[in-house]
């Protein structure tokens, strides 16, 4: 339970430590979609708290009451101030790249309208390159689930829909049926700031998703679902974030994967994949609903990474 639910704990303890501001019902939401959307390791979590917990008692300090009454000079102010105590540069980056991944979580959720740090220049020291898994390891998620009771259905339909669209887990469970249309095959969703975008579903994908919505999705619904959401849980309510993140977690421990695997490795494999496969990336931009190019750009990374290997592995010389 614990590996499933850390920003809980995290909380917990917040509690405990006598952690309260006004900021802090925010920040609880935003280390949850950190830990539900990518499955990110509790220090990981613990980290990105304690950054956004230092910079909401200093705002404190200054009188500033809230997320809404934030400016961008206070967040540069936040960072001089951190300078001149002698912060190291690296950790100064990294509650910059922090507090603009906050904000950006809030004007995408729709808890306020400007995002104050838009203008700042993120460091580019703490760039990552996405966790990607193999195209065996893909085969052998999707292949998982018993697809011979009704939720194995459910769930193999939900793996193959988050791998051949690259959506977020968010996306995938706020799908209505209407947002789908099987014969042309492609689905419809609504990415960050509700922006909208088509992409394409493949064979697997669109063969699960028919066999989900003629045999087992009708059979979930009660009279007290009144939804139209696409997937459903047992009790016939719209499944959430929580239950695909422990379901992906479950068919991967039953099969024996390591590490962790989360939702948004799904979408990682994706991007990677097709570029690998010799896709456009201004076609993997749109499909990932990136708004920047520079965002997708850091897939390609991973293909230089994996050609070194390659290199090194085989080259008599390497």
């Amino acid at each position: 339970m614990y590996s499933w639910f850390p920003y809980k704990i995290i909380s917990v303890i917040g509690e405990i430590c006598g952690l309260s501001f006004p900021m802090k019902p925010e920040i609880d939401l935003f280390i949850n979609h950190l830990s539900l959307d990518y499955g990110l390791a509790p220090n990981t979590l613990s980290a990105y708290r304690r950054d956004l917990v230092k910079f909401a008692q200093y705002l404190a300090k200054r009188g500033i009451d809230g997320v809404n009454a934030v400016k961008t000079d206070d967040v540069l102010s936040f960072i001089e101030t951190n300078k001149k105590q002698g912060v190291s540069l690296n950790s100064i980056a990294r509650y910059l790249v922090t507090i603009r991944m906050f904000y950006r979580y809030l004007v995408a959720e729709g808890r306020l309208k400007k995002d104050v740090t838009s203008l700042l220049e993120t460091p580019h020291l703490l760039s990552r390159i996405p966790e990607v898994l193999s195209y065996e390891t893909i085969d052998k998620l999707l292949s998982s689930p018993d697809t011979t009771k009704p939720l194995g259905i459910r769930d193999r339909a939900i793996l193959e829909t988050l791998y051949a669209t690259g959506a977020r887990v968010s996306e995938v469970v706020n799908l209505k049926e209407r947002d789908i249309n099987l014969p042309l095959g492609y689905l419809k969703c609504f990415g960050k700031g509700n922006k909208e975008r088509i992409v394409p579903l493949g064979e697997a994908a669109i063969k699960y998703l028919k066999l989900y919505l003629d045999k087992v999705r009708s059979s979930l619904i009660t009279k007290y679902s009144n939804t139209n959401h696409l997937f459903l849980d047992r009790l016939g309510k719209p499944l959430r974030r929580e239950t695909v993140w422990k379901m992906i977690h479950r068919y991967a421990r039953l099969v024996g994967l390591k590490g962790r695997i989360y939702p948004h490795i799904l979408r990682h494999s994706f991007a990677t994949h097709l570029l690998e496969g010799g896709a456009d990336l201004r076609y993997v931009q749109e499909m990932l609903g990136h708004s920047r190019v520079s965002t997708t750009q850091l897939y390609t990374h991973i293909n230089k990474e994996r050609l070194k290997a390659i290199h090194k592995r085989f080259h008599p010389r390497a």
